[in-house]
């Protein structure tokens, strides 16, 4: 994960990770097979990772907006608190793999997508507890969420402007505002 996180998913091979961790060539590739399914375990693992780290601490929160808020949170927390040089390699290979065909982007569309649809299912709960409208377009607020992390995530990340948790949280806040019954 650390050789990915500074020099990207192409810049993972097998021999890398051999001279990296001492091991032989052919032992690695015993165990992953090439580099490809190398590069798709490290996925795996950030995105395993990343559910520990934000999805289920969101999920002990009771539903409705308590549940988003914290997801939120958790989100921005992620972001800001990856000490580890390079980030998560979840951003950096979105940005690497979103114009390459293949089993990699593949994986990546496909937990996004499912991503998504949590996001939207948490929506939804919401508006059924009342928390959020009825008339709420629930894939639009999912939209405007994930804008507000990933605008969060470039000007943290890559500006490190010292104004981007405040400006995220007031966006997300007006985002909620808009969004909500006014009774929570």
């Amino acid at each position: 994960m650390a050789i990915s996180r500074i020099d990207g998913l192409s810049g993972l091979t097998i021999g890398r990770l051999a001279n990296a961790t001492g091991m032989s060539k052919s032992g690695l590739f015993a165990h992953f097979g090439s580099k490809e399914q190398l590069q798709q375990a490290v996925l795996e693992r950030a995105t395993e990772a990343f559910i520990q780290g934000v999805i289920h601490p969101a999920l002990a929160r009771p539903r409705g907006l308590p549940r988003i808020r914290a997801l939120f949170e958790g989100w921005l927390n992620w972001v800001s608190k990856h000490v580890e040089p390079g980030g998560c390699p979840l951003d950096a290979a979105i940005v690497e793999m979103d114009d390459r065909p293949g089993p990699l982007r593949d994986f990546l569309v496909a937990e996004q997508t499912k991503m998504r649809a949590f996001m939207v299912d948490m929506v939804r709960r919401a508006m059924a507890e009342g928390h959020l409208r009825a008339d709420l377009e629930p894939e639009l607020f999912v939209f405007e969420a994930r804008g507000i992390l990933e605008s969060f995530t470039l000007m943290h990340k890559l500006h490190r402007h010292p104004e981007a948790e405040r400006w995220a949280r007031t966006a997300f806040e007006g985002l909620v505002s808009r969004s909500s019954t006014n009774t929570h």
